[in-house]
């Protein structure tokens, strides 16, 4: 039985080119950094869990929620292939025991802030939008665009950012958490609009502040998908 099984709705993300040094301490231990194209992304997630079960249980209160995350994206070599993956600087939720479940069986970063959203659409166009509050200051990722999704394109930009089936998490420089994710090919929307007004610096460390002063190398939307998380593997520095 699968750890989570759950939908992420709406994936709102917009994707800035970086140093690849900026990263080099979150790196997990046994991946690398994976590039397309040379380029260096981090990526900011907004998107809904819908329908959420832990080990096949709904639990009261947590089955729909916002998540906001900011993430990079590494690849594993094992058994003659590739895993391609994503490594979370932060997740944030609106749910406590979401976040100790996370921090403490995965350990990942996970914060509980106040959140809310906004789906909205008419004849022309869809809302998308995504707010978090921290340090009394509403942070805020909103899309306009399409009504009708399309197929995402084999070999783009777009397949290279959604097309990530594993979670990494650094426990340590010689430990490393691995889980799979598992999720059909996504369709897109394409995009007439963006706006986001985050304070990094405030929401993910003074590490990402410089992104304050970045505009986005491309902003995506997609529809999502029913998914699953799958339990955790431990990579130790014996086993690579």
């Amino acid at each position: 039985m699968s750890f989570l099984n759950a939908e992420w709705r709406k994936l709102a993300i917009a994707n800035y080119v970086i140093n690849p040094n900026t990263l080099s301490k979150y790196i997990p231990f046994g991946t690398e950094l994976d590039l397309w194209e040379g380029k260096c992304f981090v990526s900011l997630v907004g998107f809904m869990f819908v329908n959420t079960k832990l080990i096949g249980i709904k639990i009261p209160f947590h089955t729909n929620f916002e998540e906001v995350n900011l993430r990079f994206y590494v690849k594993r070599f094992e058994n003659n292939t590739w895993k391609r993956g994503v490594v979370f600087i932060k997740e944030i939720v609106p749910k406590p025991a979401l976040t100790f479940v996370a921090n403490t069986v995965y350990k990942e970063h996970y914060e509980t802030l106040p959140m809310r959203h906004e789906w909205m659409e008419n004849e022309i166009h869809r809302v998308v939008e995504y707010q978090w509050k921290k340090n009394m200051q509403w942070h805020l990722f909103k899309i306009i665009a399409h009504l009708e999704p399309s197929e995402i394109e084999e070999n783009s930009e777009i397949e290279f950012i959604t097309e990530h089936y594993w979670g990494y998490a650094k426990v340590n420089e010689k430990v490393t958490n691995e889980y799979e994710v598992t999720h059909p090919k996504w369709r897109k929307y394409d995009i007439i609009s963006s706006e986001i007004k985050v304070d990094f610096g405030i929401v993910y460390g003074n590490d990402f502040e410089f992104l304050n002063k970045m505009e986005p190398e491309t902003v995506m939307l997609t529809e999502g998908s029913e998914i699953t998380v799958e339990s955790k593997k431990t990579i130790k520095e014996n086993t690579i």
